[in-house]
């Protein structure tokens, strides 16, 4: 199966051929179609699997149409799609994607996300978009400031949509869809479909197909999980012995606060062990060169909080840490997600103390077997975790 036989012109196979990708991946063999066909989209995939081009791809498609039938007319502060995202990053790294096979297009793109100035966004609204990447809460700052207008808007893409309900973005994608007009297309795009997506998708989108490659007993199977149970006070020793031991020359360290963070930077410093930080409370311009820093080398060790759990596209990340487990378990699956991806191998460790018992067995019970344990000798645990129970079911929040 080929890119061109689910209905891509060559101007964007072509450049999909040259960024080395010959067979859509199961997203987007299903997906692109059902796009292209104009209906509306629930998608549920993995972090890891495509979703993004699942999209994008059917997306340039029916622009590159338009502008051949003379159909495609640029105007100020008006865009012709909208894609959603939960977090800066990843509309940048969405924005760059679109960058990417479009370069045969004629069609302008912009993210427009907090944390830097206005101003420049809307210089560039002025001169009209074809394609708007947008956090919500920006979003709707430049509309309160009538930098845009939805009068001409065909197309709403929702991406990530279960993280954009975890970080409580609800109320403004309500606001958001208010403004949008009711004749267009709806696509969401998912790493889980819980029930509050679902939720979302039966206020947003209507008559949708609904297209699942989620399998919600595995992970990537390329991806070797192992734990290691150890006592609170000795997780930072313990992650510099691994480091060390093992000559590792990459590592994705997630831990659940800023704070947490550049404390563990600096005891890593302490012993000799060079890392970075990567969190909220970092500007833009930082964590976009911190994260091109990581990407290229120059940075071996990331520590980052959950931030950077979604949509990074990291390449061959050798490995994913969780210095912290996280308190819902999928984001453990979307966390070790930034590992094996396209079929690449991986490895996946957690440090887990005695008080993370509760998330471990969450986790566990969401993958549906025991992740493998390892013990070292210089690191004996004074308090023991147990097994987990695999049927244990988390209380619903109030």
């Amino acid at each position: 199966m080929s890119f061109s036989s689910l209905g891509l012109s060559e101007a964007i196979t072509n450049v999909v051929a040259e960024l080395g990708y010959n067979t859509p991946t199961p997203i987007q063999f299903k997906a692109i179609p059902v796009v292209l066909s104009g209906k509306n989209v629930i998608a549920g995939a993995q972090t890891g699997t495509g979703k993004t081009a699942s999209f994008v791809l059917p997306l340039l498609e029916k622009y590159h149409r338009n502008q051949q039938k003379s159909q495609h007319k640029l105007r100020g502060k008006r865009i012709l799609a909208l894609i959603l995202t939960p977090t800066r990053e990843l509309a940048v790294q969405v924005t760059a994607s679109i960058s990417q096979y479009s370069k045969n297009l004629n069609l302008r793109t912009l993210a427009v996300y907090g944390g830097v100035d206005t101003g420049p966004q809307k210089q560039e609204l002025i001169w009209g978009v074809d394609i708007l990447v947008a956090t919500p809460g920006r979003l709707l700052d430049l509309t309160h400031q009538r930098a845009l207008h939805f009068d001409e808007l065909t197309t709403l893409v929702l991406d990530e949509a279960d993280r954009m309900l975890d970080m409580g973005f609800i109320d403004d994608i309500n606001k958001i869809i208010e403004r949008l007009p009711q004749d267009r297309q709806s696509l969401l795009f998912s790493a889980t479909i819980s029930d509050d997506v679902r939720a979302l998708a039966k206020r947003t989108i209507v008559n949708p197909v609904e297209i699942s490659i989620t399998n919600k007993n595995a992970t990537k199977p390329k991806i070797d999980q192992w734990l290691i149970t150890v006592d609170k006070s000795n997780k930072s020793a313990l992650l510099s012995f691994l480091i060390a031991e093992n000559k590792w020359q990459q590592a994705l360290i997630f831990i659940e606060t800023k704070q947490g963070a550049a404390k563990l930077v600096s005891q890593l410093a302490k012993r000799g062990i060079v890392a970075e930080s990567l969190h909220g409370g970092r500007t833009q311009a930082v964590r976009e060169q911190i994260l091109a820093d990581f990407k290229s080398g120059k940075i071996s060790m990331l520590v980052a909080t959950g931030i950077a759990a979604r949509g990074l596209d990291i390449g061959d990340l050798e490995r994913v840490v969780n210095y912290d487990l996280p308190a819902q378990a999928d984001e453990y699956i979307h966390r070790i997600g930034r590992t094996g991806r396209a079929g690449a191998s991986g490895e996946a460790i957690s440090l887990v103390s005695k008080d993370n018992f509760r998330e471990l067995c969450a986790i566990e019970s969401r993958l549906g077997h025991i992740i493998n344990r390892k013990e070292f000798a210089d690191f004996p645990v004074k308090k023991t975790v147990p097994v987990s129970i695999l049927d244990f079911v988390p209380k619903r929040k109030r």
